[in-house]
């Protein structure tokens, strides 16, 4: 490990040039842990050259959630701030690939699996609606007395994007068994519903159609594991 690295940070502040001093006792943490716990997130654990601060990662996912702010604008910002004459001149590095894994942890430490060994199964990593009623989270069962029950019902409501078309893969690899299974779904005979009638139109190059999902109706957050993909229409 070296003594003394340079590396390039990149902070809410703009982008900096630093000279990093690494402790060399004999006990010391490797470099990664070492930065760490300086608030530095690394783009490589191999040979670090370049880190992002805690500070700025989150900035950003709240930049991108709130605002719709995309990586490279908000990468655009801070070569702005670094260099306002030559902002060309700033280099562009990893910030949406350690944005990603930066979400991924938080995620992780959100889902108490920050001390587990195990890997998540599908869907313990997605969060639920934090006000809505949840039995040993947020709220202990009522006794048996039944007179407010309303006061402990969840209102969900079901909705669809109908503009959400996902095109087949250029290589589907994993899909063999797809070659040889037939659709022999009766196609419907309803003349009176658009939705219905789009279901006989060719879909041949869209895996999925439309994508629909289940959310709270007070605060609009999604329920764990209820989005689908549709095929042929609403199918």
């Amino acid at each position: 490990m070296p003594g003394i690295c340079r590396m390039t940070v990149v902070d809410t502040s703009g982008i900096h040039i630093m000279s990093i001093h690494f402790c060399q006792c004999s006990d010391a943490l490797t470099a990664d842990k070492q930065l760490f716990e300086m608030g530095l997130f690394l783009a490589s654990f191999t040979r670090p050259k370049m880190a992002f601060t805690f500070t700025l990662l989150d900035d950003f996912i709240q930049a991108n959630l709130e605002c719709g702010t995309s990586s490279m604008n908000y990468y655009g910002k801070l070569r702005r701030i670094t260099s306002s004459m030559f902002p060309h001149l700033v280099p562009v590095k990893e910030l949406l690939r350690v944005a990603r894994q930066w979400h991924q942890l938080k995620l992780l430490k959100w889902n108490r699996f920050g001390h587990e060994q195990r890997d998540p199964n599908d869907g313990e990593l997605a969060l639920f609606c934090p006000a809505c009623p949840q039995p040993g989270i947020n709220m202990t069962l009522p006794n048996e007395d039944t007179t407010m029950q309303w006061l402990y019902s969840r209102s969900l409501v079901m909705d669809g994007n109908f503009k959400a078309e996902h095109l087949h893969p250029i290589n589907p690899e994993d899909e063999a068994h797809l070659a040889i299974t037939e659709d022999l779904t009766q196609r419907s005979e309803c003349n009176n519903h658009r939705a219905v009638n789009q279901g006989n139109t060719s879909w041949h190059k869209l895996e999925a159609t439309r994508i629909s999902g289940c959310a709270c109706t007070r605060y609009g957050c999604f329920v764990p594991n209820s989005m689908v993909n549709f095929q042929k229409g609403e199918r």
